[in-house]
């Protein structure tokens, strides 16, 4: 069973748990997060869920992504996550999320990292990742053009890929 926080809508903890699969109470959210790793080239490392997953079946994905476990602050559960489904040890601790998205029932802490790692080094869980490999953006709008990636909106796709060369709103002039 596992268990996450729950907090308000200015996400303030509400000393409360749910439990994963059984809802969200009303007025209450929750905290889930999405890691994207780029190489040196640009490509997002993206992964194929299993056809067995609940959500998203057979579809490709960002990098990593799931629910902060209670107790958890959100880096913490980005670096177990990267651990569990990709075998990546990377020390996120202290490092914020370059975009918070808010949605129906929860807030959904975005990473963006840059990492040349080797697809045959990965240690890819086998209850939630298919495989793996490296894609241009163009590469992921042609799969979401034929309905073979989550159906993220192709503006947020676009947003990921210019945040993996810095932070904020403003491109920094040189």
């Amino acid at each position: 069973m596992e268990l996450f926080d729950l907090y308000d809508a200015d996400r303030m903890p509400l000393h409360k748990t749910a439990v994963r699969g059984g809802g969200i109470p009303e007025n209450s959210y929750h905290i889930v997060i999405h890691v994207c790793i780029f190489n040196s080239r640009g490509e997002m490392l993206i992964q194929r869920r299993q056809a067995d997953k609940a959500n998203w079946p057979d579809l490709w994905d960002l990098s990593v992504g799931g629910t902060v476990s209670a107790g958890e602050r959100s880096s913490e559960g980005a670096e177990r996550e990267l651990r569990e489904e990709l075998g990546i040890e990377l020390p996120l601790r202290n490092v914020r999320p370059h975009l918070t998205i808010h949605y129906d029932t929860g807030f959904d802490d975005v990473y963006v990292l840059n990492c040349d790692c080797e697809l045959s080094s990965l240690k890819l869980q086998q209850e939630e990742v298919q495989e793996v490999k490296w894609a241009s953006c163009a590469e992921v709008e042609a799969l979401l053009d034929a309905a073979q990636f989550v159906p993220y909106r192709k503006e947020y796709i676009r947003l990921l890929y210019a945040l993996r060369s810095g932070r904020g709103t403003c491109r920094k002039e040189h």
